[in-house]
């Protein structure tokens, strides 16, 4: 899949775009910029872990590869601020997004896929209070044939055994689409893991990103009455340049 950086003005016009979106549809704007030359339907096809490969690369793009974050220990309460690096949290497998995998358990045939985009919009717009029954919705949506010793069975009686072997083979198939973190508190030394989620975090910087951005926009708009257009056309260190004057 072909993939470019976004340009400053462009990347500001996803922002606006993303502010009424929930998670799912930001992450599927951000790779539409990105991928022009691919539908939106095969954007929101990808796996999870296929499209969150993608926003790795993205972020790296637009704002390198180091990566920094808070999180609070869930004993004691300390807040921590850790770095890590995209090449520690990127997973290289194969392609398998329209693939139909398999599992066999207790003499069930089950063929799924892997969960994408569409999924997850699917159980958020439901709006679905109780986690487990979003866990399962999903996951139910991704089965493709269910069978017992041969004869067709619905899926919502298959025993848990089987959903978790098909649970674990999603996981094993699309590694990228759950990345834990380990951490330690360095207050009271109690270790856990944490979901590293790139659409939340990516989001994040670039709302961030843009605030500062406009922020810049007004007063330099201000200091000299240019136009937007033409402010996002300087480089940043030029903008920092005359931001640096107009202060002085």
């Amino acid at each position: 899949m072909l993939m470019r950086s976004i340009s400053t003005s462009d990347l500001l016009n996803v922002w606006e775009r993303g502010l009424t979106q929930h998670r799912v549809q930001q992450a599927l704007t951000l790779l539409a910029a990105a991928c022009p030359e691919t539908s939106l339907q095969q954007l929101a096809e990808l796996s999870i872990g296929q499209r969150d490969g993608l926003l790795l690369m993205l972020r790296e793009w637009l704002f390198g590869s180091h990566l920094r974050s808070l999180a609070t220990c869930p004993a004691c309460g300390n807040r921590l601020e850790f770095t890590f690096n995209v090449a520690d949290v990127r997973v290289t497998t194969a392609n398998r997004s329209a693939e139909t995998l398999s599992v066999n358990v207790a003499s069930y045939q089950v063929q799924f896929r892997l969960p994408n985009s569409l999924d997850l919009e699917a159980v958020s717009s439901a709006e679905l209070s109780d986690l487990a029954i979003c866990q399962k919705t999903l996951l139910y949506r991704c089965l493709v044939t269910v069978q017992r010793d041969g004869e067709v069975q619905p899926a919502a009686q298959l025993p848990s055994e089987v959903l978790n072997a098909v649970v674990s083979q999603m996981a094993e198939a699309d590694p990228q689409a759950e990345v834990q973190l380990s951490l330690t508190c360095p207050a009271c030394e109690h270790q856990w893991q944490t979901i590293f989620d790139i659409v939340s975090f990516l989001w994040s910087e670039i709302h961030a990103w843009a605030v500062r951005l406009l922020r810049e926009v007004h007063i330099l708009a201000l200091a000299y009455g240019w136009r937007e257009a033409d402010i996002l056309a300087l480089s940043s260190n030029r903008r920092k340049l005359y931001l640096e004057m107009v202060s002085q």
